[in-house]
């Protein structure tokens, strides 16, 4: 009941920017996308289904997660149906610069590299990089150099700084790069790889998912990651517009009342397969 007060404080707050914002854009202003938004009343959001808790597929075949979440809260103070594109994480930035998308909400870090190309705006939370191994011995591990051997071999997201990190810390194991995380966190589970370099939320819910498989994470990140919202490039109007209901969503608590019900509570794992 409280987070969908919170909702509702947060729509009734941005419906009245997103109104203006759009009039505005009506009237032939440099707003290209915006625009695009407001006449087909569709917000377009790029996002994958397999990384959970920022996005995931349930058992009924519908993506949940926190992603889902503020961007179906951004799709409704804006009056807008919301239409989530599924795509390969190493995807997600082109299909921005190309119009595929208006928006990427997929638990995205803001990095030096992606804020060349697209804007950024946020962080709607901070993560870091984490170690998810069926090994002890490697668990026990407390510095990106006690990694750095030869005869480990390390499974990570193409396209990701968690790709970025092993190549950059991480010169000596074998690197291998899955399509999704999923593929990745299979490769350990049954043994093809040694360990998966991932956002800390993710390394940690597998260990809740597969108990089976006696997963161990580091208790400790390796590094402290921004993660952002990223928009489409050329629509300073669309920029404006997120970053006052990033500022709306984090003022009534909204933000902090998702974040403990995608990386805290835990009872949404039920409705995975």
């Amino acid at each position: 009941m409280k987070i969908r007060l919170r909702m509702a404080q947060v729509i009734a707050s941005i419906f009245i920017l997103a109104m203006s914002i759009t009039t505005v854009s009506a009237q032939g202003s440099a707003s290209p996308v915006l625009q695009r938004i407001a006449e087909s009343k569709t917000l377009r959001v790029g996002m994958t289904s397999e990384q959970p808790p920022f996005n995931v597929t349930n058992r009924d075949g519908k993506i949940i997660g926190m992603d889902v979440d503020l961007a179906g809260l951004l799709a409704a103070s804006m009056e807008v149906k919301l239409e989530i594109v599924e795509m390969p994480f190493a995807e997600l930035i082109p299909a921005l610069e190309e119009g595929k998308v208006d928006l990427v909400l997929s638990g995205m870090t803001s990095t030096l590299q992606r804020n060349l190309r697209v804007p950024f705006v946020g962080p709607y939370y901070i993560s870091g990089k984490s170690l998810l191994t069926k090994s002890d011995t490697i668990a026990k591990i407390q510095s990106a150099e006690e990694m750095n051997n030869e005869r480990l071999t390390i499974a990570a997201l193409g396209g990701s700084t968690s790709e970025l990190f092993v190549k950059n810390t991480l010169p000596n194991p074998k690197l291998t790069l899955t399509k999704s995380l999923d593929e990745a966190i299979r490769l350990l589970r049954t043994g093809e790889v040694d360990a998966v370099v991932a956002d800390s939320p993710t390394c940690a819910l597998s260990v809740l998912r597969f108990p089976e498989d006696q997963l161990i994470a580091l208790q400790n990140p390796l590094t402290i990651e921004p993660i952002g919202i990223a928009l489409a490039p050329g629509d300073p109007l669309l920029v404006n517009l997120v970053q006052n209901y990033m500022q709306a969503v984090q003022g009534t608590g909204a933000l902090e009342a998702l974040q403990r019900k995608w990386f805290k509570n835990g009872g949404w794992l039920v409705q995975l397969p």
